[in-house]
């Protein structure tokens, strides 16, 4: 025991999801090091990639616009488990990827669907991409707020409180898949859009439990047939990508009152061990 109260919290790293526990270490941190680069290095690039997405929207170029915010998710999903495969969690790389996070599924969406559709509604659309920006600091901002507590409900049933950031920005562009696959311009009216803003802002800050990686546990005896499914996925995202975006978002916002109601009930379960 060295008598510093910080020696016993987590060392944080760059963070793929927010239902991931972090590793406790007993030494302090010693700064940078060499092998923290590349998680760290791929965390830049993601917030290369959702800022590059400004240029291209500012270009007219709202297929690339799109893709390159998408990749940043991907890639925001892969400097979490490397840092953990390196053993290379540390304060340095959380603040980073907050920070990433926030430009990249904040700042950035909420700029590409104001140049997009929502310019044309000039005021009132912006408050509404403010809003979505404003939404998406203030999740991540809660999310740093809550990793030392130890009391978390929802993380503690395999739960998340909201939707992530990243989910956040790919349902901000369900107007944008819709008007990609069917031509209609009817889904980049502003007043279509920016009610949907809204809502998507408002549910990533709600304390309303959504699903997470880590309760979905498939039976063995499905696993090949998920497998098959995951690679159909893929097919389908290299031959059709705005139908199959749209068939994701669709199926997110179908997961949305199951696991409300699947978190209610060990929530009730919780209440009655007391009492039993």
């Amino acid at each position: 025991m060295n008598g510093d109260p910080r020696s016993d919290r987590p060392r944080l790293g760059p963070k793929a999801s927010e239902d991931e526990a972090f590793e406790v270490s007993q030494s302090r941190p010693r700064g940078l090091t060499l092998r923290a680069l590349m998680p760290n290095a791929i965390t830049a690039a993601a917030l290369c990639s959702g800022l590059t997405g400004i240029r291209f929207a500012i270009s007219g170029q709202w297929g690339l616009a799109v893709f390159a915010i998408i990749l940043a998710g991907l890639l925001d999903g892969l400097d979490g488990r490397i840092a953990r495969m390196l053993n290379a969690q540390s304060r340095f790389g959380a603040e980073l990827d907050s920070l990433a996070d926030s430009l990249s599924f904040g700042t950035a969406p909420a700029i590409i669907i104001y140049l997009w559709s929502l310019q044309d509604m000039a005021r009132l659309g912006w408050f509404a991409a403010l809003a979505f920006a404003i939404c998406c600091a203030l999740r991540l901002a809660r999310f740093n707020a809550q990793i030392d507590i130890d009391e978390q409900p929802h993380k503690s049933a395999g739960f998340l409180t909201g939707i992530p950031a990243p989910v956040g920005a790919g349902l901000a562009f369900l107007p944008f898949y819709c008007w990609m696959a069917t031509g209609l311009e009817l889904f980049r009216d502003p007043l279509l859009v920016g009610p949907w803003l809204a809502v998507i802002a408002v549910l990533m800050i709600s304390n309303l439990a959504t699903m997470s990686w880590a309760s979905l546990r498939p039976r063995r005896t499905v696993r090949l047939e998920l497998l098959a499914f995951v690679a159909l996925l893929f097919a389908a995202l290299l031959i059709e990508p705005w139908w199959t975006l749209v068939a994701i978002c669709l199926g997110y916002l179908v997961s949305l009152p199951y696991g409300w109601m699947r978190y209610a009930k060990i929530k009730r379960q919780r209440a009655a061990r007391p009492a039993a």
